[in-house]
């Protein structure tokens, strides 16, 4: 990761980064690049002023991707968004590759399409099924996975509870910290109203409620219960499908 460099600063990238240096910021050069091979990229700064010359962004409707220069070796390294869920990543020491890496995030409609046209780009299995609408399956699937391996005999009878009632089946689940937590999302923003539990031992669970209140309960059928009646009404899912994408790759 690279440091915030100021007007003086980025001279220190000049041994690695020559074009980059030369020609003033990391957007001047990737512009310059996607502009001499034909790419339709308009290139800008990041949302960080003390990244202003080492970083820069593109994006194009629900889609966005970030690059930022190494200080300490010649890599670049890329993060690809669409509607706010971290799609792809990757590093490459070639500004040409990046920019053609940009053109085309902006343009492939699946993500699966992207990193085998760009090979030093890579992807995750939840990244594809926020493509197509399978998401909340696939974090239920992995939650139960990390359960059986933790061999936590009360985090997997919540979670296999909780899996098989069909009001919390269709919430995306997830973990922080210690507590298994709930959205209507599985996309951002991820809800935080919806009450969350933590297995505190003996058998016994510590449900939180949005409002911080909590319940120590005894066993995972009761505290299934116990989220299930404190839900709200309109508690269900919405689409968070992102790769519906019809743009063409020309």
């Amino acid at each position: 990761m690279s440091e915030p460099a100021s007007d003086d600063a980025v001279r220190r990238y000049a041994p690695l980064y020559p074009e980059v240096v030369g020609s003033g910021s990391l957007v001047n050069a990737l512009q310059a690049v996607a502009d001499r091979v034909g790419y339709a990229l308009t290139v800008e700064l990041t949302s960080s002023p003390g990244w202003r010359r080492v970083a820069a962004q593109v994006s194009f409707e629900d889609r966005s991707a970030t690059v930022l220069m190494a200080r300490h070796e010649r890599s670049f390294s890329v993060d690809c968004w669409a509607g706010g869920v971290h799609m792809a990543t990757g590093l490459s020491s070639d500004l040409s590759e990046i920019a053609g890496a940009l053109h085309a995030w902006l343009r492939v409609p699946r993500v699966r399409e992207l990193v085998a046209q760009w090979p030093f780009l890579r992807t995750w299995e939840l990244a594809e099924a926020y493509e197509c609408g399978e998401t909340v399956s696939v974090r239920w699937r992995q939650l139960r996975e990390a359960a059986e391996r933790r061999q936590d005999a009360a985090l997997r009878a919540f979670v296999e509870t909780a899996f098989a009632h069909p009001r919390l089946r269709v919430l995306s689940p997830g973990r922080s910290m210690h507590w298994v937590t709930f959205s209507r999302r599985a996309a951002p923003p991820i809800c935080h109203d919806l009450p969350r539990v933590m297995a505190i031992g003996e058998d016994r669970f510590r449900v939180r409620f949005a409002d911080g209140r909590l319940q120590d309960v005894h066993g995972a059928t009761e505290a299934v219960a116990v989220i299930v009646k404190r839900l709200p009404d309109d508690a269900v899912p919405e689409p968070s499908c992102v790769g519906r994408i019809t743009r063409s790759s020309s």
